[in-house]
C-alpha cells in the first residue's frame, strides 16, 4: 500500500490527530534546531545577528501561545485536503519518478512564494491589517515568531496546497514536502540571523535579511523565501532601518 492510499483510508479523526502530531513535532524540532544553529554559528563567527535589541518581556510567552493556536489550526486543517480526496475533487498520483517528484516540489514552492505574497500583501491592507498586527508585535523576531499570528492569518497562509490539488494529481510525498520546506524557509526568515552577509538583499540566500527588514519597518518585502514577487510588484525594501544593529548596508 502506498503512502497516498494509506492516507486516504484514514478516518477524519485519525487525519486530524496525525496533523496535530505532524505540525507540533515539526514546529518544536524546527524552532529548537534553528535556535541551536544560529547560536552555534554566532559563536564560530559565521554570519551575525541582525538585531541585537532585547526581546519584549512577554514576547516568547505570547509567541508560544499563538504558535500553539496555529499548530492546532494547521493540524486539524489537514482534514481539508483529505476531504478533497474523499469527495473525488482531487486525486493523488499512484506513483511518480524521482524527477517528477522534484519538479512537483519546485512548482509547489514557487506557488508558495506567489501565494504568500498575495495573502501577505492583503494582510497589509486596511480591512485585514488588524489580523496581521499580532505577528508584527515581534519586531525582533525569533524562530517562535514563525507561527505566531492570528487564526485568520493562519487560515489565509495555510491553504497553499488546496488550489494546486484541484488542478493536478500530485504524488503524496510532493504535497507532504510543502509544509516541511515551507516551515524550514519560514524559520530562516524569522531567525534574526544573517547567514550570508556578503550577498545582496535580493539574493536567494538573503531571505532572513529581507524578512528582518519587513519586521523592522513593516512596508515592503512581502515575499516569502525568494525576491521575485517583490521585484515584479515593486515592493522591495532596499535598506536597513536606522535601528538595525549593523546599520544600512
Amino acid at each position: 500500500m502506498s503512502a497516498g492510499q494509506w492516507f486516504t483510508q484514514l478516518s477524519a479523526w485519525q487525519v486530524m490527530l496525525l496533523g496535530l502530531v505532524f505540525f507540533g513535532s515539526l514546529y518544536l524540532l524546527g524552532g529548537a534546531g534553528m535556535q541551536a544553529l544560529t547560536r552555534s554559528l554566532s559563536r564560530q563567527g559565521v554570519g551575525h545577528v541582525l538585531d541585537t535589541r532585547p526581546l519584549k518581556p512577554d514576547q516568547l510567552q505570547r509567541e508560544w501561545r499563538q504558535s500553539l493556536h496555529s499548530v492546532l489550526l494547521f493540524g486539524i486543517g489537514m482534514v481539508v485536503p483529505w476531504g478533497l480526496l474523499q469527495l473525488g475533487w482531487a486525486q493523488l498520483a499512484p506513483s511518480a519518478s524521482a524527477g517528477r517528484v522534484a519538479l512537483e516540489i519546485v512548482v509547489l514552492m514557487i506557488w508558495n512564494d506567489v501565494h504568500f505574497w498575495i495573502n501577505h500583501r492583503l494582510l497589509h491592507t486596511r480591512p485585514l491589517a488588524r489580523f496581521h498586527t499580532d505577528h508584527h508585535r515581534s519586531i525582533v523576531t525569533t524562530p517562535w515568531s514563525t507561527y505566531s499570528f492570528h487564526p485568520v492569518e493562519a487560515l489565509m497562509l495555510g491553504n497553499i496546497i488546496l488550489l494546486p490539488m484541484l488542478v493536478h494529481d500530485f504524488y503524496f510525498w510532493s504535497l507532504a514536502a510543502v509544509p516541511v520546506l515551507s516551515l524550514l524557509l519560514n524559520l530562516i526568515g524569522h531567525s534574526n540571523y544573517d547567514f550570508f552577509p556578503r550577498v545582496s538583499d535580493t539574493h536567494p540566500l538573503a531571505a532572513s535579511r529581507r524578512h528582518y527588514l519587513h519586521h523592522a519597518r513593516p512596508k515592503g518585502n512581502y515575499g516569502f523565501a525568494l525576491a521575485f514577487m517583490d521585484r515584479w510588484m515593486r515592493t522591495q525594501a532596499d535598506s536597513a532601518p536606522a535601528s538595525s544593529s549593523h546599520g544600512a548596508r
